[in-house]
């Protein structure tokens, strides 16, 4: 797919620190350096301040990547202009400020470090003699309460004369004349600058999508993670087993199997159903254990007979994935969250619209299905989309054409919809398994069984993408 292709699906208006995040980091991946966006940042920032044609100004410099971004911004107006940088010495500084700070120390640029609220009292003049002062303290990266020695800066600044521009976001409490935003505002009323940020960061699934997903705590519990329960099987055995190791390797704590075919594999959980295959006998129990699951995984091996069941569970559930033979009309939907997985041919059947070959054709056609859910339609480029936003998922290889590996993504799928949004599951589902589908192909080139991916995906998804 041609990038430029991507611009209809770059999405606009206030994006959340936490997005913010994963675009830079897919951006990253995409071969744009961290130092880079901050370059550009930076020199934005710069231009910005330049618009009150001052005489003379204050950058205040945190210890992370918006001190950085404040830094850059000196290194450009180090003619012409007097600056003053007054950057936070104590802690750890992120790699990107150090490197700035480095480059610094050799401009035209006057450099005051400060390490406590004692520091900061000799440079009250520089706070009343400014006529801009930019803020580049803590941007997007706050993570809990200001605290001192910014809130004694924070103070100094508001009893200044000088404008005040904040760079990305305001540091809370400090008050401000203009916010810079890079690249998509985060705050309504930013004006946004332009950092080059290429559009396949955005509208595709990356390494950065990982950054979504919640730490365990030190002191959980069995289930924390979440119980999931796989419906399936009968005409197809192994598959409702595949999604669950699947779903246990994607984090899940807890994995049923409610099948008429039992495997003995001792990690999965075994909910015996009789006969050959699922039945209306069997709603009863079915529903008694989709109530108690955090997500039901549904359909994988199940067979052409068993939609009727199907229905009458899916209100019952709190959140799930409807995959392979549950992909029928009447639709299932659960009650919160819905992931649906089609491949082209089960698209069609759902919607009765025909694929085109082309990525953006098939991304079209998937949006604008009218489902009510969250849609990972499976193809060379996977398209994911929750009828507003779409995200283009490339990794992956011919070799997962063998069957089983759909239904492993359904139970990673599952196991990540306990955790995350439907829309951040599915994504990260397809990019977890496709780059699966890649570890096991480097490994052993062809001849791939769908069980070859399921003890790949630790590695992915908790390593964020080593």
């Amino acid at each position: 797919m041609q990038p430029e292709r991507f611009g209809e699906f770059v999405e606009s208006g206030l994006i959340t620190p936490a997005r913010m995040r994963v675009v830079d980091a897919n951006a990253m991946a995409l071969g744009v350096t961290g130092l880079q966006l901050m370059e550009s940042a930076g020199r934005g920032l710069s231009e910005q301040v330049l618009t009150y044609n001052p005489e003379r100004v204050l950058i205040l410099c945190g210890k992370g990547n918006n001190g950085g971004d404040g830094m850059v911004a000196a290194r450009y107006l180090q003619r012409g202009v007097t600056t003053d940088v007054l950057y936070l010495d104590s802690g750890t500084r992120s790699s990107t400020c150090e490197h700035q700070l480095r480059s610094l120390r050799h401009a035209a640029v006057s450099l005051h470090p400060f390490t406590c609220r004692d520091d900061l009292v000799p440079f009250k003049h520089l706070f009343l003699k400014a006529d801009v002062i930019v803020d580049a303290l803590l941007g997007t990266g706050m993570t809990s309460g200001v605290r001192e020695p910014f809130a004694s800066c924070i103070a100094m600044a508001n009893g200044s004369p000088a404008k005040i521009l904040a760079a990305d976001m305001p540091t809370p409490g400090i008050r401000f004349d203009r916010i810079c935003a890079f690249h998509r505002a985060k705050m309504a009323g930013s004006m946004v600058i332009d950092i080059g940020i290429p559009a396949g960061a955005e509208c595709g699934v990356g390494p950065g999508d990982l950054t979504l997903l919640p730490s365990r705590d030190p002191k959980a519990h069995k289930g924390v993670g979440g119980t999931v329960l796989i419906i399936g099987g009968g005409p197809y055995q192994g598959a409702p087993y595949l999604a669950g190791l699947g779903a246990l390797r994607a984090g899940a704590d807890i994995v049923r199997i409610a099948s008429p075919v039992f495997e003995p594999i001792p990690d999965l959980i075994f909910e015996r159903l009789s006969g050959e295959r699922i039945t209306e006998d069997h709603s009863e129990r079915l529903i008694s254990l989709a109530r108690k699951a955090d997500v039901v995984v549904c359909g994988n091996g199940m067979g052409t007979e068993s939609h009727a069941v199907v229905q009458a569970i899916a209100p019952w559930c709190k959140k799930a994935v409807f995959d392979a033979d549950a992909l029928r009309l009447p639709l299932p939907r659960a009650r919160d969250d819905t992931i649906y997985t089609p491949h082209g041919g089960e698209f069609t059947r759902i919607t009765g619209t025909s694929l085109p070959e082309d990525a953006v054709g098939r991304a079209r056609a998937a949006k604008s299905a009218g489902i009510n859910g969250t849609v990972l339609l499976k193809g060379k480029t996977d398209i994911i989309t929750d009828g507003n936003r779409v995200r283009f998922n490339r990794t992956g290889d011919p070799a997962m054409t063998v069957g089983g590996t759909g239904d492993v993504l359904a139970g990673i799928a599952g196991a990540l919809l306990c955790q995350l949004p439907a829309f951040d599951a599915a994504c990260i589902a397809a990019y977890v398994c496709g780059r699966a589908g890649e570890a096991v192909v480097a490994g052993r080139g062809g001849g791939m069984l769908p069980s070859d991916l399921v003890d790949k995906i630790p590695a992915i998804l908790f390593r964020k993408g080593a």
